[in-house]
């Protein structure tokens, strides 16, 4: 048995002339939660429709669950949409039971474990409001429990964060966490790198139909090397050798990358020179600024673009 829950290889996937998809490859560990990282409209959505079998691939293969057949297994996935839908006039925890029953759960038991997921995130006395009663936060939370009542092996969600606050988006990360802990597999894309960073141990970033980078979010971090800020007693001395030619003095304080050397030979020459060292600090580089390195300035403007659409 694979040990993982996704393998892809070299999709590519044209609507028209256009490639929204170019060569991808991809592999999900089973248990993980795996982020796909990039702008609006570099591909992430058609990704994951091939993933899933509702599109296939002008060229490539992917494996869902050890089936070449995606469709074949749906029934151990549950998938949440970008374009959100429930019907109005349903009540909170019916809403829910339907959405299970489409992956094969009996309706009697999707309503019980509805007011049951409806009790446990906080929402126990809206389980026998209709939809149309919920605010947009509520609805979308019942949606994303009608993904999960069925309890599937593989969790989809395509942009979970659109549009929620800051209070809702904390929710829906803690319940990610939770599936996950029950050994779930949870993909899910973002423009957001903040979700990515908190939730993730591996990602993938796609930008312009391509993965630059899919790998543990600590490797993309470790592309740049950390950055120092030092603040010295003396202005001047034989420790100044020590620090990198494009060192750059802000204020009081010296800002440079941190030597391939590290930190400890330059400790020496500092204390050797008597430099002084009131302060040092060293800041690892943040997703954020290795998506920048990795996926380019523009990818990373889009990105930043459509995060400041999102609540706060």
């Amino acid at each position: 048995m694979s040990e993982n829950a996704i393998e892809a290889r070299g999709l590519v996937k044209y609507f028209d002339k256009f490639c929204a998809v170019d060569g991808i490859d991809l592999t999900v560990p089973k248990g993980s939660i795996f982020g796909i990282l990039g702008p609006n409209g570099a591909g992430k959505t058609t990704m994951l429709r091939m993933l899933l079998g509702i599109i296939d691939p002008d060229e490539g293969s992917r494996v869902l669950l050890g089936s070449d057949r995606p469709l074949s297994v749906a029934k151990q996935v549950g998938y949440l949409p970008e374009e959100r839908g429930l019907y109005q006039s349903m009540k909170a925890y019916d809403a829910i039971a339907f959405m299970g029953a489409l992956r094969g759960l009996p309706l009697k038991t999707g309503r019980e474990r509805g007011r049951q997921l409806l009790e446990e995130n906080g929402l126990g006395a809206a389980a026998d409001k209709e939809v149309r009663m919920l605010s947009k936060g509520m609805a979308q939370t019942v949606q994303l429990l009608g993904t999960i009542v069925h309890e599937p092996k593989l969790i989809v969600l395509d942009e979970p964060f659109s549009g929620l606050d800051a209070l809702n988006q904390g929710k829906l990360e803690n319940m990610i966490r939770a599936q996950a802990d029950r050994g779930v597999t949870v993909i899910f894309s973002t423009h957001v790198i903040a979700h990515a960073e908190r939730l993730c141990e591996e990602i993938a970033i796609i930008a312009g139909g391509k993965v630059p980078f899919h790998g543990k979010v600590s490797t993309a971090r470790d592309r740049l090397r950390p950055q120092v800020m030092l603040e010295t007693r003396a202005e001047d001395g034989p420790w100044r050798k020590a620090l990198p030619e494009e060192s750059e003095r802000r204020g009081d304080f010296w800002h440079f990358t941190l030597p391939e050397t590290g930190v400890e030979p330059l400790l020496k020459s500092l204390i050797d020179g008597q430099a002084g060292i009131e302060s040092l600090s060293i800041e690892r580089p943040g997703l954020h600024d290795a998506f920048v390195a990795i996926a380019g300035e523009a990818a990373a403007r889009k990105m930043d673009e459509g995060e400041a659409e999102v609540p706060a």
